[in-house]
């Protein structure tokens, strides 16, 4: 089996422009991402998925400055995007990290690669945890893009339900979540400024950044929340406002 994580990101965002090339203590924060990414126990297959836009070449040019590969393809379509990465690569099975999740726990797409190994499922759904997680045989993404009626596929569960042929299991599959994945009171996704102050704040006074250290770090320091959860509300919203747009 040929697997592969994803890094899904493009520099176009309208909340906080250029989001993905805003720098903390140096270094950009897609490539805290990637550095987190990279702790996987399961692959070093790392593909940088973006658009075929000018303006995305910067984070190609990132890529392969990290030791990882990189995809450009449709600007609107992510899916579309996946299937051209898969192709091009020869992957099998990927898990999707999303470029905004830049704590992005290496376990969680761990557990995806465990859990195909055991049940060769088709997708796995990791949707309302700390970070939504998605992982996928390529089979099944090509299944769906050829049954999709929108190219608007930012959302994207919703292009693999009712869809017969494609066997859909919640990530664990009914074993228990690990307490650490379990969503709580803590913003860990970069949309607003705010999101921006509080990521610099984590990075600046965690020595050594994994999930666990991340973790331990808030948890003694709860204060730090307050930093940007004010906006939790309002990336909510605007998720409910892109999903009734496509529809």
């Amino acid at each position: 089996m040929n697997s592969a994580i994803f890094i899904s990101v493009r520099t176009g965002s309208t909340r906080l422009p250029n989001k993905a090339l805003k720098y903390i203590n140096g270094k950009t924060t897609i490539e805290y991402l990637i550095d987190m990414v990279k702790q996987s126990n399961y692959t070093d297959n790392i593909i940088l998925c973006t658009t075929n836009l000018s303006e995305d070449d910067v984070l190609c040019r990132i890529a392969l400055k990290n030791g990882i590969k990189y995809y450009k393809g449709s600007v609107e379509d992510k899916l579309d995007r996946w299937l051209g990465a898969s192709k091009e690569y020869g992957v099998d099975f990927f898990v999707n990290v999303d470029g905004d999740d830049i704590f992005f726990d290496s376990d969680m797409a761990d557990a995806c690669f465990i859990q195909y190994e055991k049940t060769d499922v088709d997708f796995i759904d990791g949707q309302g945890l700390y970070n939504d997680v998605y992982a996928m045989k390529s089979k099944a993404l090509e299944l769906a893009c050829s049954k999709k009626t929108s190219s608007n596929t930012e959302h994207v569960k919703q292009f693999f339900e009712n869809i017969l042929e494609i066997r859909i299991e919640k990530i664990m599959n009914g074993e228990p979540i690990p307490e650490k994945w379990i969503k709580r009171k803590m913003r860990l996704t970069l949309d607003y400024i705010e999101d921006l102050f509080f990521f610099k704040k984590v990075i600046e006074n965690v020595k050594e950044l994994n999930f666990a250290n991340i973790l331990k770090y808030i948890e003694d320091n709860p204060s730090v929340v307050d930093i940007n959860w004010s906006r939790d509300e309002d990336w909510k919203l605007n998720q409910e406002a892109q999903k009734e747009k496509k529809l």
